[in-house]
């Protein structure tokens, strides 16, 4: 049976935790499996999420252990450090383009189909905006026995051209709530987003690849040896 947020919806941290292990799988996979350092750092970027968190280790710890148990998360082992990787497409029943478009959504908040597709870029390539939709309305078409409908079209917020979608992972959604709010970013244009996402990328890699030469020479990051001042 695949995971149903109608019996047992995931909680905000579970999302954020969840969706980044999803994000780094894809953008950064130099660094994935992920440790719960990298986990945090992914979790608490101050750009790309909607809303920004502060998650403390012991909150993502306790977020995984629950995933864990959902089987949308596992510990891969072979490694001395322990390190993370999700299980969405095969826990919640979903292609890949429905996955990537949940993960976008859980990351970043509601967003109108153009934005995904443009979100999307380095997750995965939508030929366009039409395609985007259609997984977007099979997402909202799903039957009861595959967990129901996964994505909720909200109203037309005031002043918009588009109306947004937003995930329904964490339970049902307050449309009205939702669809007054101000859309994520909408400040930001989306060429000077796409940059502050790639640098937050290549450092996530130097930071992965500074992690796996210490673990090599036996060291913590960033401290000398064992017996070493």
């Amino acid at each position: 049976m695949p995971f149903d947020p109608a019996t047992r919806p995931l909680t905000p941290n579970e999302a954020r935790v969840l969706a980044t292990l999803m994000e780094k799988a894809r953008t950064v996979p130099d660094s994935y499996p992920m440790s719960l350092n990298g986990l945090v750092t992914g979790c608490n970027q101050k750009t790309s999420r909607d809303p920004v968190m502060q998650l403390t280790d012991a909150e993502a710890q306790e977020a995984l252990d629950s995933l864990k148990l959902l089987t949308l998360a596992f510990e891969s082992s072979g490694n001395r450090t322990t390190r993370w990787e999700h299980n969405f497409q095969r826990g919640v029943g979903v292609p890949e383009q429905s996955a990537v478009l949940l993960g976008l959504l859980m990351l970043r908040g509601p967003q109108t189909a153009g934005e995904l597709r443009i979100n999307a870029e380095r997750w995965y390539r939508f030929a366009d905006i039409s395609s985007v939709e259609a997984f977007l309305d099979e997402l909202q078409e799903r039957s009861p026995e595959k967990g129901g409908p996964l994505v909720v079209l909200l109203p037309r917020a005031p002043g918009a051209r588009e109306q947004r979608w937003a995930h329904r992972l964490c339970g049902p959604v307050d449309t009205t709530a939702v669809s007054t709010s101000a859309p994520a970013g909408s400040g930001a244009p989306a060429a000077l987003q796409a940059r502050v996402d790639a640098l937050e990328s290549q450092v996530a890699a130097l930071q992965a690849t500074v992690q796996r030469l210490c673990a090599e020479l036996g060291m913590a990051d960033g401290m000398s040896p064992p017996g070493q001042e």
